[in-house]
């Protein structure tokens, strides 16, 4: 007789180490690895049969006596890795400007807008996860705020820093110049886009370590441009 993998029952039984030793107890248990497609990554080329395969390869059946609790199954550190990054949600990028002028607080037409990042807008996120002896260490790094507007013109190398009376003198490292009026939109507010792309590297107490693919996050803000009105006059001759 042939099981499902095209083993005959004896063959089978080489898998266990040991089974004759535990033929006769009716209590302990076999605990197998098993592999499942729905947990592998979406750029994941292998099949799963290959990855199955190179799996048992490594790690065959344990017998468990009754009362002893189940192995924790090995994972390689590429793949925990994985599994742990899959697990993290960086959160979108807040800002803050400056001028902010009136009470809707405007920038102004071509002037330098200040722009940084603020609240929860984290620079560096570093996960750790173990599963059985294993322990990966994912980092994601991010080095500037990206910033795009239709009306404006973004110079970003930063994260910017706050506008002040001393840090102007320092300068800033993001700003955007915006060159129309946020007339045009029907909020009176024009959109920016804010995106933050993060640098992913690992490392697995196994040995193992590499990069990840470039993980971005995107919002859409709003920030009130305002236009300054010059008035010019005729000088009248004088009688």
């Amino acid at each position: 007789n042939l099981n499902f993998d095209g083993k005959s029952v004896e063959e089978q039984k080489l898998d266990y180490p040991d089974y004759r030793l535990h033929a006769d107890d009716t209590e302990g248990r076999w605990y197998m690895p098993t592999c499942s497609s729905k947990y592998m990554a979406n750029d994941d080329e292998r099949s799963i049969g290959d990855i199955a395969e190179a799996y048992y390869a490594e790690n065959s059946p344990v017998w468990v006596p009754a009362g002893e609790s189940a192995p924790v199954p090995e994972v390689d550190g590429a793949t925990l890795a994985q599994a742990a990054w899959d697990a993290v949600t960086i959160p979108t990028a807040t800002i803050s400007y400056n001028p902010m002028v009136g009470d809707v607080g405007a920038t102004i037409v071509g002037m330098d807008t200040w722009v940084w990042a603020t609240g929860d807008t984290p620079k560096e996120v570093q996960v750790t996860a173990t599963a059985g002896s294993t322990t990966a260490t994912i980092t994601a790094t991010a080095s500037m705020l990206t910033l795009q507007s239709k009306d404006g013109t973004a110079k970003c190398t930063g994260f910017g820093i706050p506008w002040s009376e001393d840090n102007d003198a320092k300068g800033t490292d993001c700003l955007i110049v915006f060159d129309r009026s946020s007339a045009h939109f029907k909020d009176g507010v024009t959109p920016v886009d804010v995106k933050v792309s993060y640098a992913i590297t690992y490392t697995a107490t196994d040995g193992a370590a590499g990069t990840m693919d470039t993980h971005t996050t995107s919002t859409t803000t709003s920030i009130p441009v305002a236009e300054i009105q010059a008035l010019n006059t005729i000088p009248t001759k004088q009688p």
